[in-house]
């Protein structure tokens, strides 16, 4: 390699969000990406500057998460004393599990397939678990809320369960899963698209269920969509129960 030559490389991490406004560096406020930037900025004595494969919200998780920076060090991938190092200097809730180096025509964001996301609710009460999940009393129709769902697979245009005023240039996305499944005392959501909107799955997940409650019907959750009108949809579910779970790349690493 020559010198001054940057090699770019893929860093695969896990968070728990709840300390965090979402991933993406923001003004006067904690972001993972920030943190990020600032322990490999401090680890490799060079400024990075990591770009993720997409934003998460205030409170949001990732179990699996991809971002991709560059550096004049052309070590990284080859001792895992780099992956130990970050570890030592990051706060315990964001983990380095991988650094991989990758092509320079590699990129976080524009390379990715899908996302997938999971939702998850509690229907009993547990210390151990308060911040991963929903607490949610009362009974919910699962079956009628993968009823509604399927409703998801026919459209693309997902303004009704957008944030408003966002810089996106369009609303459309393709699911290409989604599923309710319970299991015990815990009900699950899953969500997989090529990409999703900003508080889109959150605000997915709080209509549906008004349907599990009988709130609302079948056809009804069908005009919301249709309507492209957030204020339709029903209130986004809070932000802790949500986890991004998986990127799909055309290479994984």
């Amino acid at each position: 390699m020559q010198k001054g030559t940057h090699c770019k490389y893929f860093v695969y991490l896990s968070y728990n969000g709840t300390n965090y406004h979402g991933w993406q560096v923001q003004t006067n406020t904690l972001t993972v990406q920030e943190t990020l930037n600032n322990a490999l900025s401090t680890m490799l004595q060079e400024e990075i500057e990591t770009v993720g494969a997409g934003r998460t919200d205030t409170g949001v998780h990732a179990s699996f998460f991809t971002a991709h920076f560059e550096s004049l060090n052309d070590k990284l991938d080859r001792d895992k004393k780099w992956v130990y190092k970050l570890n030592a200097i990051l706060p315990d809730d964001v983990v380095i599990n991988k650094i991989t180096r990758v092509s320079p025509d590699s990129h976080a964001r524009f390379n990715a397939l899908s996302r997938t996301y999971k939702y998850f609710i509690s229907k009993n009460k547990d210390p151990f678990n308060r911040e991963f999940s929903y607490l949610l009393y009362g009974q919910l129709d699962v079956n009628r809320m993968n009823k509604a769902s399927l409703l998801l697979y026919d459209y693309t245009d997902f303004t009704s369960f957008s944030k408003l005023h966002t810089d996106v240039k369009t609303n459309n996305c393709r699911v290409s899963l989604v599923k309710w499944e319970q299991t015990g005392n815990q009900i699950i959501f899953t969500i997989k698209a090529d990409r999703f909107l900003r508080n889109m799955v959150r605000a997915i997940v709080g209509t549906l269920l008004e349907v599990g409650r009988g709130k609302l019907g079948i056809d009804e959750f069908r005009k919301i969509i249709e309507s492209k009108d957030r204020s339709q949809a029903a209130t986004s579910a809070p932000a802790h129960g949500l986890f991004l779970t998986n990127i799909e790349y055309p290479n994984p690493g």
